[in-house]
C-alpha cells in the first residue's frame, strides 16, 4: 500500500512538473484565446450610446476641439484624445474597439505575470483563465470604453512596482510612474487604486527598508501624481457642476442608474451596505450570482491564508504583504461610497477591482486544489463553463442578436427610403448620439441652432431634434405626452405635419408602451430593427393622452 501510494504521489509530481514547465506557453494559448473572444465580441455588432458618445467626442476637425470636448464628459481626457488619432485610419465599429481589445490582452499577460511572482504559478494562470475568459470581463475590452486600458496600465504599474522593490531598480520604478499616470488619466477611479499602491509602497518602505534612492524615486512618483491629480480637478472635475447641471456621462453616475451603490445614511447599515456590495462586486465580476457569491467567500478564505502567511508565496512575510494588498482596494472602495464620492457595487465603475478580486480567489483555488495543477485548473475550468452557461448579464445591456449590424443597416434604410427629408425626426439623447454616428456616417457633426433643451443637427438632407441630456435621455410612455406637446410648441409645428419618431439604444420600448397606456395609441404602428431600434411616425394633431409626470 505505502508503495503505491508513493508511485502515486511520483505521478502527481511528475504531472505537477509537466505542467509547471509548460506555464508560459499555456499562458500565450490562454491570452490568445482571450483575444479572439474580445475580437469576436467587439464585431458585427452596432455601437451602444456611450460608446456613440464617446466616438462624437472625439470625432472633431482638430485636437484642440476634441480636448474641449472632452470636458463636456465625466471621465479624464486620454481616451477621446487617443480616439481622435485613431479615427483617422477607419471608423469601423471593430476598428473603433480594438484599443480596448488589445489592451485587455496587454492586461490579461501583465496580471499573469504578477499574480504568477506573488502567487505562484498555479495561482498566477488559474487568475489568467478568469481574466480572460470571464463574459463581464471580455465585455469591458470589447467596447469603446476606458476600462480596458486603465487595467492594462494598472496592472503594469503594480508589477513593476513590485519589481522595483524586489530588484531595488529605479528604472522599474520610473516604468511603474508613467503606467500609473497614464491609467489615472483614461479613468478617475484608478486614483482609488493609486491611493491603495501608495499605502501598499509605504508598507513595504516601512517593513522591507529599500534603498535612499528607490525611496526617492518612489516619493518623487507620488509628488507628481498629486500634481497630475490637481491639474485634472482643476481643469476638468472642479467644472464638471460648475453650473449646476450635469453633463452627458454623469448621467450614468445619478439617482436613476446607481443610486443602490452609494450609501445612504437614511436607510442603510453602514456595516451591511459594505459586505453585501462586496459580494455584488463579485456577481458582476463573474457574471453569475451563486458563482459570485461563492467566489467572495474564496477571496476573504484566500486573503485570510495569506494574512497568516500561509499558502502562496513561500516567504511568509510577503504572503501576508499580499493579503494587505488585496484588501486595500476593496476599503478604499467601500470608504469612497459610504462617503458618497463613488458608487460601490456590481457595475462597471469598480472594474479597477478585478485586479484584487481575481487574484485573492486565484490564490484560494491555488490553495485549495493543494499545489496540483490538474486540480486547480479544471475547478478553474469549471467555474468558467459555469459562468458562461448560466450567467446573466447586468443592465443596461443590449442582446447581441438586437445589437447586430445588420439591423442598423437596416434601419438607415428604411429611413432613407420612407422618411422625407421634409419631415422632422425626433429622438432623445440616447438615441440622438447612435442616430447620428450612422446617419451623418461617422462624420463630425455640427449641431444647429436649436430651441432652449434641445439640441439638432442636419446630415444627408434630413434634420435630427432631440432632448439634450439634461432633459430626457430617454423616451417612455409617461414622458412621451409631454415631450410631444414641447416639441410641437418649440419647433412651430402645424396640425398636419409629419414628425418620424426614432429610439435607438438600451431598454426602448415606447411605441410599445404607448400602445399598452393608451388608447390614443392602440394601433400604433411601428417599424422594429430587433428589439433596439424602433421607428415609427406621428402626425401633428393627431388625439394625443394627457401629459403626465
Amino acid at each position: 500500500m505505502c508503495g503505491h501510494g508513493m508511485a502515486i504521489s511520483r505521478e502527481t509530481a511528475k504531472k505537477d512538473e509537466w505542467f509547471e514547465s509548460r506555464a508560459n506557453l499555456a499562458a500565450a494559448l490562454i491570452t490568445l484565446l482571450g483575444l479572439l473572444a474580445r475580437i469576436w465580441t467587439a464585431s458585427g455588432i452596432f455601437l451602444n450610446p456611450d460608446e456613440a458618445l464617446h466616438f462624437r467626442l472625439a470625432n472633431q476637425t482638430s485636437l484642440a476641439l476634441a480636448y474641449k470636448a472632452s470636458l463636456t464628459a465625466a471621465h479624464p481626457p486620454l481616451l477621446i484624445l487617443l480616439l481622435y488619432f485613431w479615427r483617422a485610419v477607419g471608423t469601423s465599429e471593430l476598428w473603433l474597439r480594438l484599443p480596448s481589445a488589445l489592451a485587455g490582452v496587454v492586461f490579461c499577460w501583465m496580471f499573469y505575470r504578477w499574480l504568477s511572482k506573488a502567487a505562484g504559478n498555479l495561482a498566477g494562470l488559474i487568475g489568467l483563465l478568469f481574466v480572460a475568459l470571464l463574459p463581464p470581463i471580455i465585455l469591458l475590452a470589447a467596447e469603446v470604453r476606458q476600462y480596458s486600458l486603465m487595467l492594462a496600465f494598472l496592472v503594469s504599474a503594480l508589477y513593476f512596482l513590485d519589481e522595483a522593490f524586489a530588484k531595488s531598480s529605479t528604472r522599474r520604478m520610473a516604468a511603474f510612474t508613467l503606467c500609473l499616470y497614464f491609467a489615472m488619466l483614461f479613468h478617475y477611479s484608478a486614483f482609488w487604486f493609486a491611493a491603495a499602491l501608495g499605502i501598499y509602497a509605504l508598507f513595504r518602505i516601512f517593513t522591507e527598508r529599500p534603498s535612499a534612492s528607490l525611496v526617492g524615486a518612489w516619493a518623487v512618483s507620488q509628488l507628481g501624481g498629486l500634481t497630475l491629480a490637481a491639474f485634472l480637478y482643476k481643469t476638468h472635475l472642479s467644472k464638471l457642476r460648475a453650473d449646476d447641471s450635469t453633463t452627458q456621462l454623469q448621467g450614468l453616475i445619478n439617482e436613476y442608474y446607481l443610486h443602490r451603490s452609494f450609501f445612504d445614511r437614511a436607510h442603510d447599515n453602514p456595516l451591511l451596505f459594505f459586505v453585501g456590495h462586496t459580494f455584488g462586486v463579485f456577481q458582476y465580476f463573474f457574471g453569475q450570482l451563486a458563482v459570485g457569491d461563492i467566489m467572495c467567500l474564496l477571496f476573504v478564505a484566500g486573503v485570510a491564508l495569506l494574512l497568516r502567511g500561509e499558502g502562496f508565496p513561500e516567504s511568509r512575510a510577503s504572503s501576508r504583504r499580499l493579503g494587505v494588498f488585496l484588501l486595500l482596494p476593496f476599503a478604499i472602495a467601500g470608504i469612497a461610497s459610504l462617503t458618497h464620492v463613488y458608487p460601490y457595487g456590481g457595475t462597471r465603475h469598480i472594474a479597477f477591482l478585478i485586479i484584487p478580486a481575481v487574484a485573492g480567489v486565484s490564490a484560494a483555488l491555488a490553495r485549495l486544489a493543494a499545489g496540483r495543477w490538474d486540480r486547480g485548473l479544471t475547478i478553474a475550468a469549471l467555474i468558467i463553463v459555469a459562468c458562461v452557461a448560466f450567467g446573466k448579464p447586468r443592465q443596461p445591456r443590449m442582446n447581441r442578436a438586437d445589437q447586430s449590424r445588420r439591423n442598423m443597416a437596416n434601419a438607415m434604410d428604411f429611413v432613407r427610403t420612407h422618411v422625407d427629408p421634409s419631415n422632422l425626426i425626433f429622438t432623445d439623447y440616447q438615441s440622438d448620439l447612435i442616430l447620428g454616428h450612422y446617419l451623418c456616417r461617422q462624420r463630425p457633426i455640427a449641431f444647429d441652432p436649436a430651441p432652449a433643451d434641445y439640441e439638432q443637427f442636419s446630415c444627408e438632407g434630413y434634420r435630427v431634434a432631440s432632448t439634450d441630456y439634461k432633459t430626457a435621455w430617454m423616451l417612455w410612455g409617461d414622458n412621451f405626452p409631454r415631450e410631444w406637446r414641447r416639441v410641437v410648441q418649440s419647433y412651430g409645428l402645424k396640425p398636419g405635419d409629419t414628425v418620424w419618431i426614432v429610439q435607438m439604444g438600451w431598454g426602448i420600448f415606447l411605441p410599445e408602451d404607448l400602445r399598452k397606456h393608451f388608447a390614443e395609441f392602440r394601433d400604433l404602428p411601428f417599424e422594429s430593427f430587433g428589439n433596439n431600434i424602433k421607428i415609427f411616425k406621428m402626425t401633428v394633431g393627431q388625439p394625443m393622452p394627457a401629459a403626465t409626470e
